[in-house]
């Protein structure tokens, strides 16, 4: 096949929600019609033996969470379709944050009972703030929940997008009959028996048709009627490039754990959706049709399989395809590197690959040469923005509770924050490390992770630290930043690019420091420069 028509196959998108939407479940369903495996597992029930596919570390399973985000690979419909599962649990938002800049769109899965949660309002912005296309899932429609319309208007508002309903429910919960595909003009009808692992259609182009009646009864086929008369009329036309620059954000309705309203969704989708975009780098726009070669590091996982001490870079493919046992330049390094083993991926499975294109999502061993942001080209100097720190909510010190291994927690320590699991301080005045985290949970997972992987022990010492603000003086020169460096000794230290950093305790301590040294610029994201 062709260079470019490979890339048109391509599709690569993310899901995104507030934990326990239903994000992992509806990943595993995609998956199912991909023909990826035979039966899908749930997150919660113990019942089913089979975990989720998508959660593949220890502390997932004994919590039901997903921590990591995790990449899956599938065809459907002759489309090669990547899936990037991110973490929903808001202490693993940087994870998540950093995922969406490898992304070309986005599922965004909400509660029908709990409709917008905080979580998924913090996503969507950052999706804003790129113009990512994104669909709406909603989900779990099986159980008793808000109004259709009440919904809709939710998402306008507090997610600020401009929707239009590409389905629409039939009942709701206990009287949840199916769905109109409003898209592809037919009815789903809802058998309620998730053993079935595909529902049956029925085409039906019009829904004043008196057969409406006879399939779903006489009160659902007058309210259907009446909501599709509104619909109408109150939402724009679905209008493809209106999604495509993100101001326009189709609507679908389902039941993600019966399988329900997933099919409509993912052929829409497949229909719809971008194929690999061209990205920025600072030197200038890349498309993915060019053919040379160039990609970045957006995650590291260390460790992936515990028997052996490996860390797996994950790349997106930005142009042109990536060759194993080709020389690449490593732009940062400014030296070659080659690859006998790239891997694609399907959760823990991983297979080797000879050549994978634009879109695509390849995993390189690691021996510690990469780190978050890095870029990978044929030569060419690039580097790719986007892969932004945003400021720690949380601050402890991190201190050695087995003075033997002092050597293994270092190591530990300075890997984990190389896949960018939380952030790491070192206080100027006696170097004291000090880990920053997203949320409380990560502490547990550093620990549990130092532990089992490394053979390390660490406690923690509370450090009151309100913000990061990374510094960024005038002039490095000027009397005015000698003295703020003298009197804010105490709070200083370096991030882990050797960039300084003052560690404020509160926002009035942020305020009074930008009065009294104006030329000195405090910056809560570190990708100032």
């Amino acid at each position: 096949m062709h260079l470019e028509d490979e890339i048109k196959r391509r599709r690569t998108f993310g899901i995104i929600s507030h934990p326990d939407a239903g994000k992992t479940t509806l990943t595993e369903k995609l998956l199912l019609f991909g023909g990826a495996i035979q039966e899908a597992g749930a997150v919660k029930s113990n019942k089913i033996k089979k975990g989720a596919t998508s959660d593949f570390m220890e502390i997932e399973r004994q919590r039901g969470i997903s921590v990591a985000t995790s990449v899956l690979a599938f065809n459907y419909q002759n489309k090669k379709i990547n899936i990037l599962d991110t973490p929903g649990h808001k202490d693993f938002a940087e994870d998540t944050f950093r995922t969406l800049t490898a992304v070309d769109s986005v599922i965004v899965v909400i509660d029908v009972a709990k409709g917008v949660e905080e979580q998924t309002e913090k996503l969507v912005q950052v999706c804003r703030m790129r113009n990512i296309p994104m669909i709406v899932f909603i989900n779990k429609l099986d159980r008793e929940g808000k109004d259709a319309f009440d919904l809709l208007d939710e998402v306008e508002q507090k997610l600020n997008l401009r929707v239009t309903p590409l389905s629409f429910p039939i009942g709701m919960g206990y009287d949840f009959k199916g769905i109109y595909n409003v898209w592809e003009k037919n009815i789903n009808l809802f058998s309620g028996d998730s053993k079935k692992n595909i529902e049956e259609t029925i085409a039906f182009d019009d829904v004043n048709n008196t057969e409406l009646e006879k399939i779903i009864g006489e009160k659902p086929a007058k309210d259907l009627r009446e909501n599709l008369e509104l619909v109408y009329e109150v939402y724009p036309d679905f209008n493809r490039d209106e999604y495509l620059e993100g101001d326009l954000q189709p609507v679908f309705f389902g039941s993600a754990l019966n399988n329900f309203g997933v099919r409509e969704l993912l052929d829409c989708f497949v229909d719809i959706a971008p194929t690999p975009l061209a990205k920025k780098a600072e030197e200038r726009l890349v498309d993915p049709n060019e053919k040379e070669f160039s990609g970045f590091v957006f995650k590291i996982h260390a460790n992936m399989d515990p028997k052996h001490r490996d860390r797996l870079a994950f790349i997106k493919i930005v142009s042109g395809t990536f060759e194993r046992n080709t020389p690449y330049l490593h732009v940062r390094n400014n030296k070659k590197l080659k690859f006998s083993s790239p891997n694609a991926f399907f959760a823990e499975k991983k297979e080797i690959v000879d050549i994978s294109y634009a879109g695509d999502i390849v995993g390189l061993h690691d021996t510690g040469n990469f780190k978050i942001g890095d870029t990978l080209t044929q030569g060419e100097i690039l580097n790719f923005k986007g892969v932004p720190s945003f400021s720690p909510e949380h601050f402890r010190y991190i201190n050695n509770a087995d003075p033997m291994k002092a050597k293994q927690l270092d190591k530990g320590v300075n890997q984990l924050m190389d896949e960018g699991v939380a952030q790491l301080f070192t206080l100027e005045i006696n170097n004291r490390k000090v880990i920053g985290t997203v949320g409380a949970l990560q502490y547990e997972v550093i620990q549990y992770r130092l532990e089992h992987e490394y053979g390390a022990k660490c406690t923690y010492e509370n450090l009151p630290v309100h913000k990061a603000c990374w510094v960024e003086p005038a002039d490095p020169k000027s009397e005015e930043f000698k003295e703020f460096k003298r009197v804010k000794q105490k709070f200083l230290a370096k991030d882990k690019q050797g960039q300084l950093v003052f560690l404020a305790d509160s926002s009035f301590s942020i305020q009074m420091t930008q009065q009294k040294y104006p030329n000195v610029k405090l910056h809560f994201v570190s990708e100032y420069k």
